[in-house]
C-alpha cells in the first residue's frame, strides 16, 4: 500500500496511490497520516478502506501537489558515515557505532517542491537516503525485532549546507536544517512491500548527470541495527523518520567539489519508492 499526502503546503489531505495509478482522497475516512494514525491501528483501518474499494473517496486531480507522505513529525533523526565509500571519500574513519544527528522538523518539505538556497550559503549539497518510518511506540527493542517497528519505507533527500556544517563550529544540526531541506515521499510504502530494506538501489542524478548510484546492502548498520541503536537513546514515537545514510558521489566529495547551485535539477530515488524532484532557487 502507497500513503499519500496532497494539498497545499501545511494544508495536506491524505490520500492512498492504488495499484492502477489512481490517487484516492482518503481525508473523508481519516485524518491525517501523523502519530494518532499510526498509533491507533491506522494503517489497518486504511488497509481495510482500500481492499473495500475506498468507498466514498475521489479520484485526486492528477496535477495537485504532493506533500510528504506523512505529517510533520516529532523527529527526524539521522545517520551519517554508513556506506563505507562515502566514508572513503571523506578520508574518514570507520564508525565503531551508528553516527546520529537530527534535523529540525521545519525543514520538512514534499517530494517536488523547490530546494531553497539559505542565506550565505556557499555549499548546498545533497544525499539520497532509504528513509522510514516508525510505526508504535520503541524503547530498547532487540535487533530482532527492530523491523517489526517500521511501518513504511520512503525516499528522502539530505540537503546540507556543508559551509554551516563543517566550518562553523559546533554540530551538525545547523547545516541540516535550513527550510525545504528535509523533503520525502512521493508516497510511503508500506512495510509489507519491501521484503528486504537491505536490497534496494538509490541514486541521485544532477542535471541529468548521475552522481550517486548505490545499494542499501552496503550499509555499515543495517536498518535493524539503526532502528535497535536508537531505541537505546530515545523513545521513538508513531510517525517519527529516520534516514539511513547516503552512498558516495555527493557534492563535497568531488575534487573539486560540485556543489549545487541556483537553476539546478536534482533528482533522487530509490528502489520500488519512487522519486523525488526538486529544482534549487533563491530565497525569496
Amino acid at each position: 500500500m502507497k500513503l499519500i499526502r496532497f494539498g497545499d503546503a501545511g494544508r495536506e489531505e491524505p490520500g492512498v496511490l492504488l495499484k492502477d495509478g489512481r490517487k484516492i482522497d482518503a481525508s473523508g475516512e481519516f485524518n491525517d497520516y501523523d502519530e494518532g494514525f499510526f498509533a491507533s491501528g491506522g494503517l489497518e483501518s486504511l488497509a481495510e478502506w482500500v481492499a473495500g474499494g475506498c468507498d466514498g473517496g475521489m479520484e485526486i486531480d492528477p496535477l495537485a501537489r504532493l506533500g510528504p507522505p506523512v505529517n510533520r513529525p516529532s523527529k527526524i533523526i539521522c545517520v551519517g558515515k554508513n556506506y563505507l565509500e562515502h566514508v572513503k571519500e571523506f578520508d574518514g574513519d570507520i564508525p565503531t557505532e551508528p553516527t546520529l544527528f537530527m534535523k529540525a522538523t521545519s525543514a520538512w518539505s514534499g517530494p517536488f517542491d523547490d530546494v531553497i538556497i539559505p542565506r550565505g550559503s556557499t555549499k548546498l549539497d545533497y544525499e539520497v537516503e532509504l528513509a522510514m518510518v516508525i510505526g508504535q511506540v520503541t524503547s530498547y527493542v532487540d535487533e530482532a525485532d527492530a523491523l517489526d517497528h517500521v511501518a513504511g519505507y520512503s525516499t528522502f533527500c539530505d540537503f546540507s549546507e556543508r559551509s554551516f556544517q563543517k566550518e562553523m563550529g559546533g554540530q551538525w544540526v545547523k547545516g541540516k536544517s535550513c527550510d525545504s531541506f528535509a523533503p520525502m515521499g512521493p508516497w510511503l510504502v508500506t512495510a509489507d512491500e519491501i521484503a528486504d530494506p537491505q536490497k534496494l538501489r538509490l541514486w541521485t542524478n544532477v542535471n541529468g548527470e548521475m552522481r550517486q548510484n548505490g545499494y542499501t546492502g552496503d550499509m555499515i548498520f543495517s536498518v535493524r541495527q539503526i532502528v535497535s541503536y536508537i531505541s537505546r537513546f530515545m523513545t521513538l514515537l508513531p510517525g517519527d523518520v529516520i534516514i539511513t545514510g547516503t552512498p558516495s558521489g555527493v557534492a563535497m566529495g568531488m575534487t573539486p567539489p560540485r556543489y549545487l547551485q541556483c537553476g539546478d535539477f536534482v533528482e533522487c530515488g530509490v528502489e520500488g519508492l519512487g522519486r523525488l524532484g526538486h529544482r534549487v532557487v533563491a530565497l525569496p
